[in-house]
């Protein structure tokens, strides 16, 4: 039988477990698009869960499995946070109303764990973390074994043999020659909870010394430096090594030190610059803020502040305040996801009430949707994810809302604006929810980007930093010149679709000049199309093209 203080200490075992290896798992991304990487994205989200039960105090199991599943659910980030949330929900459900729990009772909260992930996925994909969790619970169902650490010993064995087998499930991993990243995570999660629960030992985080720092970080050259310093909360000093180990958790050099007003600085080196401005921002408000591109050695944020600008375009950021519950006021309301200075005011200008900070490498939680949901003055909300990884996370907020949300799958910024601009007063939340996913699927995006990794993709060798071209999010040629890149893939989408107007959106690494050059050839190729160029100011995307 297991208590709740030991499903805690396995809980806490796993979450360091995966946090000691989220840069492995993060390796295992097949495609080299910088992105919210799913180490990165599996670590924060259980570390959510661990953090509230380090403070928790001594309780039963069902209780310990439901705080679990609650702050999982509301700290996941990206699909694959948001399945491992999933899994939980399902144990916290196998295990409600328990103090303690036996073998068979564990197998079966796992087996619920798996019916509770795949019920959310509209069309579950096999060879990956659905497929590592379906067989693992099959396996401790089957076994009907009483004694819970021989149950995480079976889980882990057929969690690890089902692994092994993603890469003759899904064509993608084969060529590449990994496994599957969720799956992997999954596994490392339950391996650090069975070391608990079968040896005894609690799995701690990774504490790395400066050398072994060093050595790490010379294996990898990061593509941003990022510098900023974090203002403590009054009366709630911020906690270094909290931080640090945040950081680390996302993989990349980390320097942390505190001034002797109690502020910390923070120097860090990253593929993603934007999880790590967002989770700085989960230990106070942040100023000063600095991101320098190492691939080409030119700053990005050189200026003074502009106030609708994002955290991570500040150098100036005196406030970070969380966004407080408002009440309804009128009838309909708009949350959008969106990075970049440009991007946010056209999202407030066509009515967005509440714009989170995030995009591509920077998911931001069910959590930081939610309270923009609460605060809009609104009795229904439509939000717009316009990411993949994202949408999934906005989902978990619909149920958690004390007003009507509805999430419309937009997976780009090209489609949230198009989804916005067909919203029509006077017509149901349903019809709207209609009629902006219909809106939104009639556009095509153009999209310019780079390689944040060595890869292969389809047979092409793809070097960190060449430039990809990507046409509604599938690679389709890989490039060394910025303006062909755009230029091609635009052109590839007009000609598909019979597009007849083009919005160009360039980003903080593109100047407006090389914009127009873009924008003129397009117009000597299509002189018929109308062409609009916005300055987006967004991170990651050279080029955001709209085709419509």
């Amino acid at each position: 039988m297991i208590t709740g203080d030991m499903l805690k200490c396995a809980f806490l075992s796993g979450a360091n477990n995966i946090q000691n290896h989220r840069t492995e798992v993060d390796a295992l991304n097949v495609f080299p698009v910088p992105d919210g990487d799913t180490g990165a994205n599996m670590s924060m989200t259980i570390g959510a869960a661990a953090c509230e039960l380090q403070v928790m105090p001594e309780s039963d199991v069902a209780t310990v499995s439901k705080k679990t599943a609650s702050a999982l659910l509301r700290g996941a980030r990206g699909n694959s946070g948001v399945i491992l949330s999933l899994i939980f929900r399902g144990v916290s459900k196998g295990l409600k109303g328990l103090e303690t729990a036996d073998g068979v009772q564990l197998a079966k909260a796992f087996d619920l764990g798996r019916e509770s992930a795949y019920k959310a996925v509209m069309k579950p994909t096999e060879g990956t973390i659905l497929t590592v969790i379906r067989l693992a619970a099959a396996a401790a169902v089957e076994a009907k074994e009483t004694d819970c650490a021989k149950v995480m010993e079976i889980l882990c064995a057929a969690a690890k043999g089902a692994l092994l087998k993603t890469p003759e499930m899904l064509p993608v991993l084969k060529e590449a020659g990994v496994v599957d990243a969720g799956g992997q995570g999954l596994l490392y999660i339950l391996e650090g909870m069975r070391s608990y629960l079968a040896d005894g030992v609690m799995i701690e985080a990774a504490d790395k010394k400066d050398g072994e720092a060093a050595t790490d970080n010379a294996k990898k050259a990061y593509a941003y430096r990022c510098a900023l310093k974090i203002l403590c909360a009054p009366n709630a000093p911020a906690d270094q090594n909290a931080l640090q180990g945040n950081l680390e958790a996302l993989g990349g050099e980390v320097r942390v030190s505190k001034t002797q007003t109690g502020a910390m600085e923070v120097e860090m080196q990253s593929d993603a610059p934007g999880n790590v401005l967002q989770a700085a921002l989960e230990f106070g408000p942040i100023t000063n803020v600095t991101v320098e591109n190492l691939k080409e050695g030119q700053p990005l944020e050189s200026e003074a502040p502009k106030a609708e600008e994002t955290p991570e375009e500040k150098t100036e950021a005196p406030e970070a305040p969380k966004l407080e519950r408002v009440e309804p006021e009128k009838e309909y309301g708009f949350v959008a996801v969106a990075a970049g200075a440009g991007v946010i005011e056209l999202f407030k200008e066509l009515g967005a009430d509440v714009v989170v900070s995030g995009g591509q490498t920077m998911n931001p939680s069910t959590d930081d949707i939610l309270q923009a949901v609460e605060a809009t003055p609104a009795r229904h909300v439509f939000v717009l994810p316009n990411n993949k990884n994202i949408i999934m996370a906005a989902e978990q907020a619909v149920h958690l809302a004390d007003r009507g949300v509805s999430v419309v799958a937009t997976k780009t910024i090209p489609q949230g604006i198009t989804a916005m601009l067909s919203f029509e007063d006077g017509v149901s939340p349903e019809e709207n929810h209609l009629q902006m996913m219909k809106a939104a699927e009639g556009v095509h995006t153009a999209q310019v980007t780079f390689a944040a990794r060595d890869s292969e993709v389809s047979g092409e060798r793809i070097k960190k930093g060449q430039l990809l071209g990507m046409e509604d999010g599938k690679i389709t040629l890989v490039e060394d010149d910025l303006v062909n890149a755009a230029y091609r893939v635009t052109r590839r989408l007009v000609k598909k679709y019979n597009g007849s107007l083009i919005t160009i959106l360039y980003g903080a690494d593109t100047d407006e000049a090389t914009a127009q050059a873009l924008a003129e050839r397009l117009q000597a190729r299509f002189p018929s199309v109308e062409i609009n160029v916005i300055n987006g100011g967004q991170p990651v995307y050279y080029f955001l093209a709209a085709v419509e």
